[in-house]
């Protein structure tokens, strides 16, 4: 059993606020799961009317019909895009599940594969291919042919003008998962959907719609017609989603506060201890906000008889990057090795080979995260690490005392998010800067304590240990102490309950003063 208590678009860092609202107007934070719309009118009207409908086909339509509405109340005209995407990868999978020969079939799969690819990529990085271009075009320069050297002028190339394209909040999420279907049924490993209300509800299911984690369809196919539902089962989903969303207001949100205001520093004011201390906050932010909503997300999921997979296992526990990944973001690491690193050749075909697939599988995670320098970074740094895991760095880190390990590990995620959180790339190279203590900052400029109160530090250490599995380890020990009897069985389920309406009322208490961060993960 996944632990009760604590289960394991892109533009400049500015843009976080700008997501409160999206092209219309419309406020998207009161959408969100941790908002008093979703929490207290959305998710009780739509549980109703699904548990009402009574057969699957039926409650499918709930569903499909809660999770458009869901999302066109975020993105408005948008919902347009998310139509055009169900009924584009339901005609494909028909074609593809046809009896095609092996040529036909491989062009269309690469034609459905590269629309979908092109929508992704239109609106997520057309303004930084177009900004990257006019900074090429800025370095050249034509000289008129026939002219003397005295005589020479020089004509600079006019700058393209491309206005900000809007990014729709969860593009990268559910464009993945509709080729992760046309991959599959090509494959054969999946049957074509022939109903389009259940191809539409693989697409655009709510509670992983715009943060994920990212459903494979061969993973959910069968339940789409045939999910059980029991009370245990609501009882743990309501659980989990309300450990997620404690891990979002009551632990990545102070964190957030204390991220926010060191990173909004200039660098030339940084001492080493507290740019090491705004990075140590973002790698708790970070963890708590996505591994807060996946929880959140595979809750929801098990209140309507879904059962999605794990997307977080307690990846800052880790001892090598290799290991990392295996833990962090499971979904997408998964799905970049299965429809990506393997295609490529994996590590069949030697070291160099191999090396060079990690590379670019690497390459295309950090663009997936976001259109910047900083992403691409970011995402060859993990990549040369892994690559150097490899050879004789991994032989030499696997003989290091165990917390060597970890601390290497932490060392290069906290480095590593320097660039994921960063503004532009010479805000990140100044802060590492002054985390290696080259700076010019002063301690009685902004000392610690201006940004580090109780609370902080409280919300701190709970998340340290909230981030390994101590705590599951207990639960899973007290389950087997007691778990036997049915007075035991009563008492923790007494203690469940209690402990669910606990965070539900810290969680009350956080939204009514207010606090709110949107996620992170919305802008991707």
């Amino acid at each position: 059993m996944y632990s009760w208590f604590w289960s394991a678009q892109i533009v400049e860092q500015g843009a976080e606020s700008a997501c409160l609202f999206n092209s219309n107007g419309c406020p998207i934070l009161s959408v969100v799961f941790s908002s008093t719309t979703f929490l207290f009118l959305f998710l009780p009207l739509v549980i109703s009317s699904y548990y009402l409908a009574g057969a699957t086909r039926w409650r499918n339509l709930v569903l499909l019909g809660a999770s458009l509405f869901f999302y066109a109340w975020g993105e408005g005209v948008y919902l347009g895009l998310m139509l055009l995407s169900i009924g584009f990868n339901y005609w494909g999978g028909l074609a593809l599940g046809g009896t095609l020969p092996g040529p036909r079939r491989r062009l269309l799969l690469a034609g459905t594969v590269g629309f979908n690819l092109l929508l992704l990529g239109g609106f997520k990085y057309a303004n930084f291919a177009v900004d990257s271009l006019n900074q090429l075009l800025s370095l050249v320069a034509l000289a008129p042919p026939g002219l003397q050297p005295s005589q020479l002028s020089v004509i600079h190339l006019p700058a393209i003008q491309l206005q900000p394209i809007h990014l729709p909040i969860g593009i990268s999420f559910f464009t993945f998962q509709a080729i992760s279907y046309l991959v599959d049924v090509s494959r054969g490993q999946a049957r074509a959907q022939r109903s389009l209300l259940d191809c539409g509800l693989y697409i655009a299911l709510f509670p992983q719609l715009i943060a994920g984690p990212i459903v494979r369809y061969h993973d959910i196919a069968r339940q789409l017609r045939h999910r059980s539902h029991t009370s245990i089962r609501f009882a743990g989903g309501a659980l989990l989603f309300l450990t997620g969303l404690a891990k979002k207001m009551l632990l990545a949100n102070p964190m957030a506060g204390v991220a926010d205001q060191v990173f909004g520093l200039p660098t030339t004011e940084l001492t080493p201890l507290l740019a090491w201390s705004g990075s140590f906050a973002y790698t708790l932010q970070i963890y708590f906000d996505f591994s807060g909503y996946s929880d959140m997300a595979i809750g929801l999921g098990r209140l309507f008889g879904f059962e999605l997979l794990i997307n977080f296992n307690y990846p800052y526990t880790a001892r090598s990057f290799r290991e990392f990944w295996q833990r962090w973001h499971i979904s997408l690491s998964r799905w970049f090795r299965d429809y990506l690193y393997i295609p490529l050749g994996g590590n069949r075909r030697g070291p160099g080979r191999t090396g060079l697939n990690l590379l670019l599988v690497f390459l295309l995670c950090g663009l997936w995260h976001g259109a910047s320098v900083n992403f691409i970074i970011w995402g060859l740094l993990h990549g040369c690490f892994l690559v150097t895991e490899r050879g004789r760095l991994g032989r030499l880190i696997a003989g290091w005392w165990r917390p060597c390990q970890h601390l290497y590990l932490l060392a290069g995620v906290l480095l590593s998010w320097v660039f994921f959180r960063g503004n532009d790339l010479s805000h990140s190279l100044g802060f590492l800067q002054a985390m290696a203590g080259f700076g010019s900052g002063v301690p009685w400029l902004h000392p610690l304590g201006l940004f580090w109160n109780k609370a902080t530090i409280l919300a701190a250490l709970v998340g340290i240990v909230a981030a390994t599995p101590l705590a599951g380890k207990v639960h899973q020990g007290v389950l087997r102490s007691h778990g036997e009897s049915r007075n035991g069985r009563a008492l923790l389920c007494l203690a469940q309950a209690c402990w669910g309406f606990f965070l539900l009322t810290g969680c009350a208490m956080e939204l009514a003063a207010g606090t709110h961060n949107p996620f992170i993960y919305f802008r991707f």
